[in-house]
């Protein structure tokens, strides 16, 4: 059995190298992309405009509208748009029906992420997660479909996170939300199959982005941000461990270039053979993945290794039991 997974295994990769799927002819063809304000979307929407897309490119702040639209072609459309807002899904779609009747690629990239313990994080920090990170996108998915299956073989790619398959401290809420945004995207793709649309899913680890960058002063904001009762369940000692832990990381410290995301997005949208999830990086695709797919109990057991200090409202659980 394990001869012939193997031999399995070794034609499929030969088969990804020698017989690679040509790409898509690109030049005028539509993509609507969100989140463009800065980072992936921004990047992408610059990439794909130079390859002969048409680009709708939304941006969350107005006054970035401008900025963007300078350095893109004639062709390309750069507008206002909060996800969140029917009323602007609503106009977006108005705008794009007036240009075509047919999208090529919905890009979902836009997102947030709150960090924080699920003790600390506010009921309205994670509703204001799942609103961005999966309703919004289940909204501009459902209000642009006619458009998307107007074609054969048209792309819904939805930007996700190794947090949409594994679940870290520190991360409860930030997962849910991309956990769910996994989920919706694989019945869109079981449910759309017969109009051949391609749905495609990116799990990207930690990347040097303005978000890592600004990671420091983020936590820190978190903690002096808490209620008193919470400060003093958890304790200042085990903040500091817990801070320095996270800083000197790896994971943070060795933080990938997030050229590895623009590529795999670009292969979802122009490949005639897209992945149904891409794992850019060596965070997602060779430790977090491998570690998701372990045991529970193991994975509970591995990933609290390090963890040495334990936060005072436990120390005092501990006391009044003795």
């Amino acid at each position: 059995m394990l001869t012939i997974i193997s031999l399995i295994l070794i034609f499929y990769i030969l088969y990804r190298i020698f017989f690679s799927p040509a790409n898509i002819h690109t030049q005028g063809k539509y993509v609507l992309i969100s989140g463009c304000d800065s980072g992936f979307g921004h990047t992408l929407a610059i990439k794909l405009d130079k390859q002969g897309f048409n680009v709708l490119a939304g941006v969350f702040v107005p006054d970035n509208v401008i900025s963007l639209k300078d350095k893109l072609s004639s062709k390309a459309t750069v507008f206002h748009l909060d996800i969140t807002k029917q009323e602007d899904i609503d106009a977006t779609f108005e705008l794009v029906n007036e240009k075509t009747k047919i999208l090529h690629a919905l890009v979902n990239n836009a997102g947030i992420s709150i960090g924080g313990y699920i003790d600390w994080i506010q009921v309205d920090s994670v509703r204001q997660m799942m609103n961005v990170n999966f309703f919004g996108h289940v909204a501009m998915t459902k209000k642009f479909l006619p458009l998307l299956i107007a074609k054969h073989d048209s792309r819904v790619v939805n930007m996700s996170s190794m947090c949409g398959f594994i679940s870290l401290p520190g991360s409860g809420a930030y997962s849910a939300s991309k956990y769910a945004l996994e989920s919706f995207s694989d019945c869109l793709r079981r449910e759309m199959a017969p109009w051949n649309l391609r749905v495609s899913i990116i799990e990207p680890g930690t990347m040097r982005t303005t978000m890592t960058e600004g990671l420091e002063q983020s936590l820190k904001n978190i903690w002096l941000q808490l209620p008193i009762d919470v400060k003093k369940r958890w304790g200042e000692q085990f903040f500091e461990y817990l801070f320095k832990l996270v800083i000197n990381s790896p994971f943070i410290r060795y933080s990938e270039n997030p050229e590895k995301v623009i590529r795999v997005l670009e292969h979802a949208i122009i490949s005639n053979a897209p992945r149904i999830r891409y794992r850019p990086g060596w965070q997602s695709s060779l430790f977090f993945y491998p570690l998701s797919i372990l045991p529970t109990w193991l994975v509970d057991k591995i990933l609290s290794l390090g963890f040495n200090v334990r936060p005072d409202g436990v120390k005092h659980q501990l006391s009044n039991q003795e």
